[in-house]
């Protein structure tokens, strides 16, 4: 490594932590003012509410993480330009790409940062979180993360089965009070209401059944009842089951935050179910890939801030800043409209979550091109 790549590798990352310092402390002040409601009503402590504050922090630091490298760039190279010490290094043969090296590894790093917080270290707080809430009061659901569900419910489409589960265990694969409607090969309904089920031979066995059926009128009425009854033709595994609710858990499939979702969960979930409605196929794919390009948004604004930053001149801070928040607007307008896109199918999947990094990168790169 080279002596100008220590120095500017220093003078970026002070920034940057200094970027991301203050962008907590607001933060830590707004969540505990915003949060406060909260934290009475589920009779938190003092280290319970610590607690929470450190669990809710990466949710926030990886929304805030490309903005602060935003800042923090646009800042160090104002000020490399304003000491004319960009200038002095490219004079001194060091070419624009090579100058900015140091600036494109830490795009990189902070991307697979993003990743890593994203699909490992959040999820993992939000089961965190939920075990805080329910330290002293006793949630209504369990959080998702654990083996026990309770009032859950989910469709499985390529069946028309609907599943209502008082209370099911993922470990041991028992459920209590489940309802399940389902449509015949005739077109009519049928539905079991049992007092339990367990998983046996890879079949679903049912146990204190009413069973119902579709009358001439339309409604379910009582068509007998058992002790023990086996539905073979119930061909949902529990890993499906859990799938299901994961997702139903997360409310997915139109509206929930990506956040919510790790790439694994809705990988599974897109494998177990290859014959979902088109509209929620287009959301799911669409969320898929918009959490792989999540990550490159990191190097895409080492892209966009080299440009804006190292032209040569004399220049206020305050432009960098400017510069910045039009950039995060832009690049937020477009990020919505293209997402929006591809949920509601009219552009494909893949480019929907990657248009916004392509085209800011592209524009990016033209404008470093370009740059004297």
């Amino acid at each position: 490594m080279r002596l100008h790549d220590r120095y500017l590798f220093r003078e970026l990352l002070t920034p940057l932590a200094y970027c991301l310092g203050g962008f907590l402390v607001f933060w830590i002040a707004y969540f505990f003012f915003s949060e406060i409601d909260t934290m009475q009503e589920h009779q938190l402590r003092l280290w319970d509410c610590a607690e929470y504050a450190i669990a809710m922090m990466p949710g926030f630091l990886i929304l805030v993480l490309p903005i602060a490298l935003l800042l923090s760039l646009l800042y160090a190279l104002t000020q490399h330009s304003r000491h004319h010490e960009l200038t002095a290094l490219r004079a001194a043969g060091v070419s624009l790409w090579r100058l900015c090296a140091p600036y494109f590894v830490v795009g990189i790093a902070a991307g697979g940062i993003y990743f890593a917080m994203n699909e490992i270290v959040v999820p993992r707080c939000a089961n965190w979180t939920e075990e805080i809430l329910s330290r002293h009061v006793q949630l209504e659901n369990n959080p998702k993360a654990k083996t026990h569900f309770t009032k859950i419910g989910f469709r499985t489409t390529h069946a028309n089965r609907i599943w209502q589960i008082g209370d099911y265990d993922a470990v041991t694969r028992i459920m209590l009070n489940p309802n399940v409607t389902w449509m015949t090969a005739d077109g009519s309904w049928h539905a079991l209401n049992a007092a339990r089920a367990g998983r046996t031979n890879n079949v679903w066995i049912f146990t204190d059944v009413k069973m119902f059926m579709q009358s001439p009128h339309g409604s379910l009425v009582p068509a007998g009842a058992t002790n023990l009854i086996a539905m073979p033709e119930f061909d949902e595994t529990p890993k499906q089951i859990l799938s299901n609710i994961k997702m139903s858990d997360s409310q997915t499939v139109r509206g929930s935050r990506s956040a919510d979702i790790p790439l694994k969960d809705l990988r599974e979930y897109l494998k177990l179910h290859p014959d979902l409605p088109r509209d929620d196929a287009n959301a799911l794919r669409t969320k898929y890939y918009g959490r792989l390009a999540a990550p490159w948004t990191c190097l895409v604004v080492v892209f966009i801030a080299i440009p804006f930053g190292a032209q040569s001149g004399r220049r206020n801070l305050f432009f960098g800043v400017a510069g910045s928040i039009f950039i995060c607007f832009a690049y937020f307008v477009l990020q919505q409209v293209s997402l929006a896109f591809g949920m509601n199918g009219i552009l494909p999947a893949w480019l929907a979550a990657w248009l916004p990094n392509l085209f800011f990168a592209t524009t990016g790169t033209i404008l470093i091109l370009r740059t004297r």
